[in-house]
């Protein structure tokens, strides 16, 4: 199994969430995060001269997948999540060793 955790623009969430539902990926967390990379910000012009927003809002989804469904919900995430312009966010992928239903205690396959 596998946790994939991408962070993405705000606005792309209702394709991506669809997306992944399609593919009958129901269960996620969606978590507000903020965050920078290469560009640093974005610089804003105000009267008084340039400012720049150093942490801009996103969103991070986390999902627990079978291994053999990795690369289709990387390809739902990566085609509804891409806009083209920097700031479109980054996906990582993780190894799960154990996961646990609190509800009725099934455990790994059984829980996702």
């Amino acid at each position: 199994m596998k946790k994939i955790e991408a962070i993405i623009r705000e606005d792309r969430l209702e394709a991506v969430k669809k997306a992944l539902e399609e593919h009958s990926y129901f269960g996620m967390t969606v978590s507000e995060v903020s965050g920078r990379g290469k560009q640093r910000g974005i610089p804003l012009q105000w009267r008084v001269g340039e400012y720049r927003v150093d942490l801009l809002p996103k969103l991070k989804i986390e999902l627990v997948v079978l291994d053999e469904d990795v690369s289709i919900a990387l390809d739902a995430i990566v085609h509804n999540a891409r806009t083209g312009e920097v700031g479109d966010g980054k996906i990582f992928v993780l190894p799960v060793e154990k996961v646990i239903r609190v509800r009725t205690g099934d455990s790994d396959e059984d829980a996702i």
